[in-house]
């Protein structure tokens, strides 16, 4: 399995997030020792190595960006309503579709949903799969 490095915003976040949590408990870190650590814990040698391996840009989702997919098998258009950048990398996004999708399989009954929320990774996947081992969400920015 191979891990995808996320942005160096992603990754000077996190350094700055670990810089306060470790003031908060009375310990000094230097913003520099923070970025080491952050490569340390995603299993890379030093600042520098990772600085080079990551992405430029936060590429991603923003609200009002146009998109198209599958939402459990069924194809939508439509928009993304909020969205935020979660962990390693994933995405915690509401979409609203242009049209309502019937979310159930079976012929007896129905459910329309006309507004999802859902995790995705950069590009746009779902790490939740339904019982056949597609994923829930899979997105094409439009």
């Amino acid at each position: 399995m191979t891990t995808v490095i996320p942005s160096r915003d992603v990754l000077k976040s996190q350094a700055k997030r670990l810089r306060a949590d470790m003031t908060a408990r009375g310990q000094t870190m230097s913003h520099a020792q923070a970025l080491e650590t952050v490569a340390h814990q995603w299993g890379v040698r030093d600042w520098n190595t990772i600085a080079a391996q990551a992405r430029n840009t936060s590429d991603g989702w923003a609200p009002g960006q146009t998109v198209s997919g599958r939402y459990l098998g069924h194809p939508f258009t439509g928009q993304v309503k909020a969205a935020r950048m979660a962990s390693s990398g994933f995405w915690s996004l509401t979409l609203r579709f242009d049209e309502a999708i019937d979310v159930v399989a079976s012929t007896h009954f129905s459910s329309f949903r006309r507004q999802v929320s859902a995790t995705v990774n950069a590009g746009g996947i779902s790490p939740q799969k339904t019982s056949d081992g597609q994923p829930h969400m899979v997105l094409d920015a439009a």
